[in-house]
């Protein structure tokens, strides 16, 4: 038996300031040990103030993952001497006095298994190490602590998972919970970060670190399973330690033995008090809270009669979620999600398109509305999409410049279907006796119109004349 245990790392990204310190949260803005202070560097005499807001966030990301938030919390130190901790320890939450953590007992559905949510604590990250040089005999390491001090949330599970498939889609739902929430931002570079405890049944537990992605942590966690299996096949003996992922040659080699709680001396930190969490501080959180993504998918169907797959999509994505929002009316929502999930996810498929795109809800909803109303027919509609999206150009001069209006002039088209029917006296007949044959002659039509003849007036118009 495969069990499997994540330690997630999630920054609160949209925060203005680090964790005990006026420093940027937003380390990434500056040239490397330029966000840096005597708190977030350590030096002596300083004094952490503990950031009200991190902690606001961090109790919501507590009660969207089903939490206990405990009454009271409280820091400790986690002693450990590493290049990218310049104090030589790292202020973090444990349970040593009770439940003083931000949030325990939790637990998040994957494909009907319910996976337990340990521990949620809200602690400081470290900063950040740079490798430099050709090859491990010449390779230095330099450290940029700009990072060091950025509130941080580690998402501790129990071992529930038993596959990597399973643990790559919990860390989807979780990516797309914390974008959601408006907590964490998750696509940026080193904002959602996750180590995996692999162990096999008779085996000891592996911790694997150093996981750059969730595709490689899956791959990660693949391997290690296929490696201690392979040890207990041969009657070797699996030891507990920590292992980092080579994503190079796409292994885990050893790294150190595994520490213990006791290994990190922890003690009680002075500095900052204990923090009350009250009912009333929960109820108000709880009302700000956004409506979850689950609630957004049960609306769409249910109010708007998307189909549940394009609901999915739709809601699970902050993004396009909230475009969706800004753009759609009673009227036009079913063809708005249509167009988000077939055509636009397509198009701005990067976070960098989606930051360069001209587009607005207006242009959206007003592109929406000319496919219902037939002044464009949905084949055009596409390439107007990708004009609005490239010029920030309105719909109206977008369809004058490309010629992109339905052709829906009664006397036009009848011209032109009697130029098809002309043309196809075979299929002609037999349409007469074959109903369906007519959409081949509706074909014929567009690809004559490039698109642009209204369908339900074709349609018409080639029965009529057919007779």
């Amino acid at each position: 038996m495969t069990k499997i245990g994540l330690e997630i790392h999630c920054q609160l990204t949209h925060l203005e300031s680090k964790l005990f310190c006026s420093c940027k949260a937003n380390y990434r803005e500056f040239e490397i040990n330029e966000n840096i202070c005597p708190v977030c560097m350590g030096l002596p005499g300083s004094l952490p103030r503990l950031n009200q807001e991190a902690v606001k966030k961090a109790t919501v990301i507590a009660m969207a993952l089903n939490c206990s938030i405990p009454e009271k919390i409280a820091f400790f130190r986690k002693n450990y001497f590493y290049p990218d901790l310049p104090k030589n320890f790292q202020i973090t939450q444990l349970n040593i006095y009770g439940d003083t953590s931000i949030g325990g007992e939790g637990f998040v559905i994957v494909e009907g298994k319910k996976i337990r949510i340990t521990r949620i604590q809200l602690e400081e990250d470290p900063g950040r190490l740079i490798y430099e040089g050709s090859s491990s005999k010449n390779q230095i390491t330099l450290v940029d602590y700009n990072r060091a001090g950025t509130p941080l949330v580690e998402i501790v599970t129990e071992p529930d998972f038993e596959s990597p498939k399973q643990v790559r889609e919990f860390l989807n739902i979780l990516s797309d919970l914390l974008e959601n929430l408006g907590v964490s931002d998750p696509g940026l570079d080193g904002a959602m970060r996750a180590d995996a405890n692999v162990s096999i049944e008779g085996g000891n537990k592996v911790e694997v670190k150093n996981i750059g992605s969730f595709h490689d942590l899956e791959k990660a966690v693949h391997f290690e399973i296929t490696r201690q299996n392979s040890l207990h096949s041969r009657d070797i003996s699996i030891i507990q330690e920590t292992r980092h992922w080579d994503d190079k040659r796409k292994i885990t080699v050893s790294s150190r033995s595994k520490e213990e709680d006791l290994d990190y001396r922890y003690f009680l930190e002075g500095d900052i008090p204990w923090i009350s969490i009250d009912n009333n501080i929960l109820e108000k959180l709880k009302s700000e809270m956004p409506e979850s993504i689950n609630s957004k998918k049960e609306r769409y169907i249910s109010k708007y009669n998307i189909p549940e797959q394009v609901a999915d999509v739709l809601s699970s994505d902050k993004f396009y979620s909230d475009l969706f929002e800004e753009s759609h009316t009673d009227s036009n929502a079913k063809e708005i999600a249509n167009i988000i999930t077939t055509d636009l996810m397509g198009l701005i498929d990067t976070r960098e398109k989606r930051d360069a795109t001209k587009m607005s809800a207006v242009h959206l909803r007003d592109l929406a509305d000319a496919i219902i109303s037939g002044k464009i027919s949905r084949n055009s509609s596409k390439n107007a999409l990708y004009e609005i999206v490239k010029t920030g150009n309105s719909l109206p001069q977008i369809i004058s410049d490309l010629d992109l209006g339905n052709v829906s002039d009664e006397s036009e088209l009848t011209v032109i279907i009697q130029e098809i029917i002309t043309s196809e006296p075979q299929v002609v007949e037999q349409a007469k006796s074959n109903p369906q044959t007519i959409n081949y002659l509706v074909g014929k039509v567009m690809q004559k119109t490039k698109g642009k003849a209204d369908p339900k007036l074709t349609l018409d118009l080639l029965k009529k004349l057919i007779g």
